[in-house]
């Protein structure tokens, strides 16, 4: 068996790999507030009355496409693969904000709700596969539970982002910290810890996206609302550029399968 067909279909979990990552969950906030807030008008008085319903359409099918994309791949490819992850927080904060605003439930029940989704798609995974590793996204079914569970953390991290923004009344950059010295603290029990690898990834991939949210949402609302008032395309279009040079500059290599270990 050669080194194509045992190696993950998603990446490495590098230094690099968080950069990115956290640079893509900025943009899927910016990107999806754009479509529904900026071009369909959902906080203007000019509001389109579908708009986070329309925004989430589109956003999810340019996300099934890409899974579609990523699982017929026979191999990692990092465009393919960010695109991916791009298009998932973007639909997550697009979903998060339709099921937060306009289904009425609140940042509060959206974030319950979306944990549960999170927790049940692990779950159905692990009985499933015996794992929820990330070292082991190489079949179309794995590959199936790995879109899945990120959409629905992406989704979560927005929820929670704008809960603790607003609903807890710490603003944005108050969020911002909180969910930076989290992820300090998973950082720590990384490396001074023996607690499960798998259990602090999926906590830091989650609590990455409520990061992103939260800073996303610092640099493009109101000042009086605690933003910075940046142009959201403007703002879109820098960290995409941003993340395209990262993904050239940084390495890029898929992660090691367990089966690598069985052929010596």
């Amino acid at each position: 068996m050669d080194a194509d067909r045992i190696a993950s279909k998603v990446p490495a979990v590098t230094l690099g790999f968080w950069i990115i990552k956290i640079l893509a969950t900025t943009l899927g906030e910016t990107g999806g507030d754009t479509v529904t807030m900026s071009w369909l008008g959902e906080t203007t008085s000019h509001a389109n009355a579908n708009g986070y319903l329309i925004g989430t359409a589109i956003f999810l099918l340019v996300l099934v496409v890409l899974v579609a994309m990523q699982i017929a791949a026979k191999k990692f490819h990092p465009l393919l693969y960010w695109a991916t992850i791009i298009a998932s927080t973007t639909a997550g904060t697009t979903l998060a904000d339709f099921a937060d605003r306009s289904l009425g439930i609140g940042y509060a029940g959206g974030s319950s709700l979306l944990l549960a989704c999170v927790i049940a798609s692990l779950a159905i995974w692990y009985f499933a596969e015996g794992t929820v590793a990330v070292d082991t996204v190489n079949t179309p079914r794995v590959e199936a539970f790995y879109w899945v569970t990120i959409t629905f953390s992406q989704t979560l991290g927005t929820a929670l982002g704008d809960w603790m923004a607003d609903d807890a009344g710490v603003g944005f950059g108050g969020g911002a910290l909180i969910f930076g010295a989290a992820l300090a603290v998973i950082a720590a029990l990384y490396f001074w810890t023996r607690i499960s690898r798998v259990l602090l990834f999926w906590l830091a991939f989650i609590l990455t996206r409520p990061l992103g949210a939260t800073v996303g949402d610092f640099l493009d609302k109101p000042l009086n609302a605690g933003g910075l008032n940046l142009s959201r395309p403007l703002a879109t279009t820098v960290l995409a550029a941003a993340i395209l040079a990262l993904i050239f500059l940084l390495p890029q290599r898929p992660g090691s399968h367990p089966s690598r270990a069985a052929t010596g």
